[in-house]
């Protein structure tokens, strides 16, 4: 089991720049798909995901994102980042650290949230015009 902690939301003017940060903790020598999730306001509850990382590196974004945000990992903080740049008001959400022991989780195209069993609070992100 692993413990997600989010961290660095706040808010920000259309075209700016946020990094969140999520702190992992527990069972951290197992590999996960580690991924974003974000649930927009008006959307339903939807959890949607935005950008993945498996075990290797290896990334994947939705369109929604691609071009805008990086997702990257410091293994030896224990820590997954997302670099949120040009930052639009349809990006307002609660933004969710996610992991997932089945690592197929990261090559699924249908970005579901199913696959995760581990989850973050949210941190909330607001960007104003």
């Amino acid at each position: 089991q692993v413990q997600l902690v989010e961290s660095g939301g706040g808010s920000v003017q259309v075209g700016g720049s946020l990094k969140l940060s999520c702190a992992i903790s527990g069972d951290t020598d197992n590999p996960y798909c580690m991924a974003w999730f974000r649930q927009r306001p008006g959307h339903d509850h939807e959890r949607e995901g935005i950008a993945m990382i498996d075990d290797d590196g290896a990334l994947d974004y939705t369109y929604m994102v691609k071009g805008r945000f990086t997702v990257s990992k410091d293994n030896a903080k224990n820590t997954l980042y997302l670099q949120m740049n040009n930052l639009k008001p349809e990006d307002t959400a609660i933004y969710y650290c996610a992991a997932s022991a089945s690592l197929d989780a990261c090559y699924s195209a249908s970005w579901s949230p199913a696959p995760f069993g581990y989850w973050g609070r949210g941190t909330q992100v607001t960007v104003s015009s």
